[in-house]
């Protein structure tokens, strides 16, 4: 009977064999797919004085780092736009993407960040 502990340790180290095992190919067919989307998501968010930056992706353990810049900083709403646009819509879309991570550009004081733009949907009631 085999000890549960080797087997154990075995079948971890094959699935990090797996995970590890991405070609060159594959590495840059991810990053470019993820550039794509990314650069498909930018105008919406520019539209409203921002902008989405891509600051790192790691093809292998699936974890994206981006960043909102420009009125994003002083946007009550710019962690709604991380999690319920940015992330769902790459974790949707690029099924190797685990997470994303998402901060705000906090170099420009909130006066600076306002006057590039306040948005551009109004609810009408």
């Amino acid at each position: 009977m085999p000890d549960i502990e080797d087997t154990d340790t075995n079948d971890t180290r094959d699935t990090q064999d797996a995970q590890g095992t991405v070609s060159d190919e594959e590495r840059a067919d991810r990053l470019e797919h993820l550039t794509e989307l990314i650069d498909l998501i930018r105008p919406a968010v520019q539209a409203d004085g921002g902008d989405l930056v891509l600051v790192s992706a790691d093809v292998i353990t699936g974890v994206v780092e981006v960043q909102l810049q420009g009125s994003c900083s002083s946007c009550a709403i710019s962690a709604t736009t991380l999690q319920a646009g940015v992330s769902r819509i790459l974790q949707e879309r690029l099924d190797w993407v685990t997470e994303v991570i998402g901060g705000v550009d906090e170099s420009l004081d909130w006066e600076t960040s306002a006057a590039m733009g306040r948005g551009g949907y109004t609810p009408g009631w």
